[in-house]
């Protein structure tokens, strides 16, 4: 590619979009980098990116931006629907993502995960695994790294594993890769993408440019994933936590077991995983699919499993106050996360701290689940009121209910205040963070700050 000759324009000052734009300036096109969005209102520092030569188009998105350019490359936290990138289209300029951006400049095999939930503890796990493949293993996308770089990192003789969100699958043609994931499609991402069948749209993109030489790894137990199968191109592998499987990735006596060309490869006991809960098994099932479909030694992958203890956020053990330990779920940002974390203590007794930027799913599941589970339920953020009513009308008490306002502080004085052993203390909010955090990292590090000081 002689990017000399391109003019792009990256819209979205996010990790994503100045990690592309820092690149393609270094390649030698010509890059301006535009956000809706004042200088004073932008969390990143675009000094660098100044010197390095990149054109800053700070405010007000008008057409006038397309002059010229013959590539627009869009971050994922913008949606293609935006006037701006429509009329691109219109134009006839390539919109692309920076992970389609990312699969141009690869060397070498890229693996990719995408689903409603799970991502980013299947990413980092399959990361670790690819690493008794191959010499060098990139892990970027949707978990927080610019997947751009990591393709570079990754050179010839290695590999890249990425974390894929539907906003980044929205401005893909090309991206293929080796192997793909998709662990569930749950509610999410409906005021984003306007129904759930188009957000399963954008999730089937992840492989749909792939031929038989590839894989794609299915959830037999999530319905919608399952049917999947049916439109795939590529070699289809599932990966089941409730059914014997006669090929794929499944739980047999007890084991996570790989059953491939009629040859069954036993991995390890399910009670030798770290990681807590049932979509845990499945997590580590799917990672274990396409390891194995990499060419990882079943033996090799048990060392890993043995010795992953998770991810930062997601039922994340924080510390015991008062013989009441205290866990920080932030990356529950929707329902049915949310659930899977409260399953995950089958015994009950929780006090759930919830709420935040709503997504606007239904919530009789979750609240079915809450009224047996949880002992209180501390609301927080935009949400607290349509919680409160769904948390009412689905039978959980007034008295168990109580308000914190748009304070993590106040919610885990409460909870601190009202806990008591044997009960457990669990932030897994059902929603975004945005109305009051700049997303879930920064919730979850402030809720465990507050935690820690309970101590002092």
């Amino acid at each position: 590619m002689d990017w000399k000759k391109e003019r792009v324009l990256v819209v979205g000052a996010g990790i994503s979009g100045i990690a592309a734009a820092k690149l393609l300036k270094k390649f030698g096109a010509e890059v301006s980098l535009s956000d809706a969005k004042k200088r004073e209102d932008i969390s990143f520092d675009l000094a660098e990116l100044e010197k390095a030569g990149v054109g800053l188009e700070l405010g007000p998105q008008t057409e006038a931006l397309l002059e010229g350019v013959t590539r627009v490359l869009v971050s994922p936290a913008v949606p293609v629907k935006i006037p701006l990138i429509q009329a691109a289209y219109k134009r006839g300029i390539r919109v692309e993502s920076e992970i389609e951006f990312a699969y141009e400049l690869a060397e070498a095999p890229i693996y990719a995960v995408t689903g409603t939930n799970g991502k980013t503890t299947t990413t980092t796990l399959l990361g670790l695994l690819m690493e008794t493949v191959y010499p060098v293993v990139g892990v970027g996308g949707n978990i927080g790294v610019p997947f751009c770089e990591e393709v570079l990192r990754a050179g010839k003789k290695g590999c890249t594993v990425a974390e894929i969100s539907s906003y980044q699958l929205e401005a893909t043609e090309h991206f293929r890769p080796k192997a793909a994931a998709i662990l569930n499609v749950t509610p999410d991402h409906v005021v984003r993408h306007g129904s759930l069948e188009v957000y399963q749209q954008m999730k089937e993109k992840i492989f749909a440019q792939q031929t038989k030489d590839d894989f794609v790894v299915l959830n037999y137990d999530n319905e919608p994933t399952r049917s999947m199968a049916d439109r795939a191109p590529s070699t289809v592998c599932f990966f089941s936590r409730l059914e014997k499987l006669e090929q794929g990735a499944f739980v047999e006596n007890g084991e996570l077991v790989m059953r491939w060309n009629g040859v069954t490869h036993r991995i390890l006991p399910v009670n030798e995983l770290k990681i807590k809960g049932g979509h845990n098994v499945e997590n580590a099932l799917a990672a274990c699919a396409v390891a194995f479909l990499a060419g990882a030694k079943p033996e090799r992958m048990a060392e890993v499993l043995r010795s992953f203890e998770g991810v930062e956020h997601r039922i994340e053990p924080v510390t015991e106050v008062d013989e009441v330990m205290y866990y920080n779920d932030s990356k529950a940002t929707n329902t049915d996360s949310a659930i899977k974390a409260l399953e995950s203590f089958p015994d009950g007794h929780v006090i759930l701290i919830a709420g935040g930027d709503d997504k606007m799913t239904d919530l009789t599941e979750f609240m079915q689940l809450v009224k047996k589970n949880c002992d209180a339920v501390i609301l927080v953020g935009d949400a607290a009121a349509r919680f409160k009513e769904a948390a009412l009308s689905n039978g959980i008490e007034a008295e168990k209910l109580y308000e914190a306002g748009y304070s993590m502080e106040k919610a885990v004085d409460i909870a601190h205040k009202i806990a008591r052993p044997p009960q457990t203390v669990l932030l897994s909010p059902a929603c975004a963070s945005f109305d009051m955090f700049t997303g879930f990292e920064e919730r979850g590090k402030v809720f465990k700050e507050l935690v820690r000081r309970l101590k002092k």
